[in-house]
């Protein structure tokens, strides 16, 4: 039995870890405000915005598997002050790049790895640590509400700041911003036999055993569908919206109630985790996404239905977040969570990425978005199915279970 490590207090990570991701994933949830603007300006194809995009998302995947590592083995401290420095440098790039190849550097590999320094898997890996596995569940929760939160607070204020200031000056601005995820770094550093209590795989122990066991790659599946719906609407969405000749200010109001109900949505489903298997959880959340879907495609389009559309999308939009990551942690433990955690949403970014380009390339080659649609419905039934078989009892490990050694 190994001695009690020193431990942060629940209310501190909490606390810093959700303002944390408030910032970092409520500056990207709106990007999509920025599509139609910074193209005309730059008299760019919607496709190579999206291009740059989709490259953000691979890069925050790739990145996230080796952020992971490090903030598993030296804490998240180090990986969240070098991701805020991506996130600020990225953001000045994408202001003032003057070519497609420079802004998909900046918006797409820089950011993106900011975005796997200083999101869910390195924060998570703290939760993990630093909090009982009764409470797991629900913390992951609220550090995924916080955000949810973020959207809802930033995509209105970037919309206003683009309209006031003008694209590049608001996105300066953004990544002043940015900035105040430093202080709340120190937040989560972690002393170091924190780190040492729960190690007792390798990294590449632990990684063959997750790739070994089938209930990783129904996970990973799974991730790949909601890396895929997310990321095609959250930046085609508002464009989608113009071109259905809604006025401009209706994106902006639909991302802000994504985020407000993903809120309520995403900390019910860490309470219901706590209850519930949380693999029919994640089917039922993936089977929903598809109908909702379905109906907004079928109803004829105004201002109410985008809302009530995004309401039910807000709803379900990263409920998945707590439920997978939960899954994670009770079948290998807590010590390498940061890592697999990163691979499983290194699933997900690739799916982010072909979402994200190709709704832009059906778009340049068909002009309509209506198959990216019906691709995204198909996908949502194949990832309700898929979680079903998942296992989410602790993996056994010579004679111990991972949840006692984790």
């Amino acid at each position: 039995m190994q001695a009690s490590a020193p431990t942060l207090s629940v209310k501190q990570v909490l606390i810093c870890g959700a303002m944390i991701v408030t910032l970092s994933m409520g500056i990207r949830h709106g990007f999509g405000l920025w599509l139609q603007p910074i193209t005309q300006a730059q008299d760019w194809t919607r496709q190579t915005f999206s291009f740059a995009l989709a490259i953000q998302n691979l890069s925050w995947g790739i990145f996230g598997v080796f952020a992971g590592m490090v903030a598993d083995r030296f804490g998240a401290f180090r990986v969240l002050i070098a991701g805020t420095a991506f996130y600020a440098l990225g953001l000045l790039g994408m202001a003032y790049s003057p070519t497609p190849l420079l802004f998909t550097l900046s918006a797409g590999v820089l950011i993106g790895a900011a975005q796997a320094g200083t999101t869910y898997a390195v924060v998570y890996g703290v939760i993990g640590r630093q909090i009982p596995a009764e409470r797991r569940s629900w913390a992951m929760g609220v550090a995924a509400a916080a955000g949810s939160f973020g959207q809802f607070l930033m995509a209105p204020i970037e919309g206003r700041l683009i309209g006031h200031l003008g694209w590049q000056t608001a996105l300066a601005v953004v990544a002043m911003l940015a900035l105040v995820i430093v202080p709340l770094a120190f937040g989560l550093r972690e002393p170091r036999a924190a780190l040492a209590a729960h190690r007792e795989q390798s990294m590449l122990q632990a990684v063959g055993e997750a790739f070994r066991y089938p209930s990783f790659g129904l996970l990973m599946a799974g991730y790949f569908v909601c890396g895929f719906q997310l990321a095609f609407i959250g930046i085609h969405m508002p464009t989608y919206l113009r071109d259905q000749k809604l006025p401009v200010d209706v994106a902006g109001y639909a991302l802000a109630l994504i985020g407000l109900f993903n809120v309520f949505g995403t900390y019910t489903v860490g309470l219901l985790g706590q209850k519930l298997a949380k693999r029919k959880i994640l089917a039922a959340i993936y089977f929903a996404r598809a109908v909702s879907i379905l109906l907004f495609l079928l109803v004829p389009i105004s201002p109410m239905s985008v809302y009530v559309f995004s309401a039910a999308m807000g709803f379900l939009w990263l409920s998945t977040v707590p439920a997978t990551n939960a899954i994670i942690a009770g079948i290998f433990g807590v010590a390498h969570l940061s890592m697999l955690s990163g691979f499983v949403f290194l699933s997900h970014q690739v799916g982010s990425f072909i979402g994200v380009w190709l709704g832009g390339y059906l778009y340049d080659t068909t002009g309509s978005y209506d198959i990216v649609w019906y691709i995204a419905i198909g996908l949502g039934v194949f990832a309700a199915l898929i979680n079903l078989p998942v296992k989410e009892g602790a993996i056994a490990r010579g004679g111990r279970t991972a949840a006692v050694a984790g």
